[in-house]
């Protein structure tokens, strides 16, 4: 999308202000997230060995910033895309048990965003956090329910950040509406997936939408997702509506992970099963790893919508080009 510029828009926050909500916000949030869904704070890798299989491949055609390690040997590594199959592999390793689990900050650069504007920047940072589950609890009611206790995290958190900062009033609905892509398809035939998301979070300000990844009844796609940590019929991304940017604005992926069964069938779909050799899914394969429900929620983008910020820069430090940042100063918008 083209950057937007609200007309008239001007921070209610000073810069100097801006950083101590920012501050506020995390500590609030990250409170309340591990107490509802009982996750312990892990450190979390900046890069990987690409040969792991760990690295996230988000829609097969993002390019990792990689580099290698001569006194390693010599190996390739590449900054993380996401943490969705190293928190998989952490919490065998740190001996997590159903019921718990992990949440972490993840840094990533995305050197191929193909547009930056109001909500996308190569800098992502982002709350990952992965929880180990039962096999009974791999269905649509188990999401729902978690997505439920984020939202409410969220709500929480915009209540507190208004009344240490009363000049905000975050619009943060605490009840989500729940719909699957298929049903935005069936409703909204003629429209991209992006239009469908806009016209149902226009009249749902906090919405869940679900079913990203496998095809559709068209044939076509709601969204790409990677076959290797998703389940496809059971995950989902968390919007709310922001009344600045009026618009849509996406805080989270998530889902159910991928068993045995949906990863050997999204392989094949996705024409990626030579990934099974890989270390990490060949222990998925062979029952080694835990079931996990997990995601990440964008830091910054939190941020921006309970601050009521226009752009994304005004909330972390970015790379922008020198006509975006002269126009976004003269519509009152302070890049970092």
């Amino acid at each position: 999308m083209a950057t937007i510029f609200p007309a008239g828009y001007r921070s209610k926050l000073s810069v100097y202000e801006t950083q101590q909500a920012i501050v506020t916000i995390k500590e609030l949030f990250q409170k309340g997230l591990s107490e509802r869904l009982n996750l312990k704070r892990v450190s979390a890798p900046l890069f990987v060995d690409e040969n792991s299989g760990l690295n996230d491949d988000l829609n097969g055609t993002e390019r990792a910033v990689s580099f290698d390690v001569p006194a390693a040997g010599g190996i390739n590594c590449q900054i993380v895309h996401s943490l969705a199959k190293w928190k998989r592999l952490a919490l065998k390793q740190y001996d997590f048990h159903v019921g718990n689990g992990l949440y972490t900050d993840m840094n990533a650069v995305r050197r191929d965003e193909p547009v930056l504007d109001n909500l996308h920047s190569v800098y992502v940072d982002q709350w990952d956090w992965e929880r180990v589950i039962t096999r009974e609890q791999r269905n649509l009611d188990y999401l729902y329910d978690t997505v439920t206790e984020i939202m409410n995290a969220i709500a929480d958190t915009a209540e507190g950040l208004a009344e240490r900062f009363p000049q905000l009033d975050p619009q943060i609905s605490r009840k989500v509406d729940f719909v699957s892509s298929q049903e935005l398809e069936d409703v909204w035939p003629l429209l991209t997936p992006e239009e469908r998301e806009r016209e149902f979070v226009k009249d749902h300000p906090s919405a869940f939408i679900s079913g990203i990844g496998g095809r559709l009844r068209s044939g076509q796609k709601h969204g790409n997702r990677a076959p290797d940590y998703d389940d496809w019929d059971l995950n989902g991304d968390i919007f709310c509506w922001d009344p600045i940017l009026d618009r849509e604005v996406e805080l989270s992926s998530m889902g159910i992970r991928v068993d045995e069964e949906s990863m050997k069938r999204q392989l094949k779909e996705a024409d990626c099963e030579y990934r099974s050799n890989l270390p990490f899914h060949r222990m998925l394969l062979n029952g080694e790893l835990p079931l996990t429900i997990g995601g990440g929620i964008g830091q910054s983008r939190l941020c921006l919508v309970m601050m009521e910020c226009a752009h994304i820069g005004e909330v972390h430090a970015g790379v922008w080009d020198e006509h975006t940042r002269e126009v976004c100063k003269q519509n009152g918008i302070f890049l970092l």
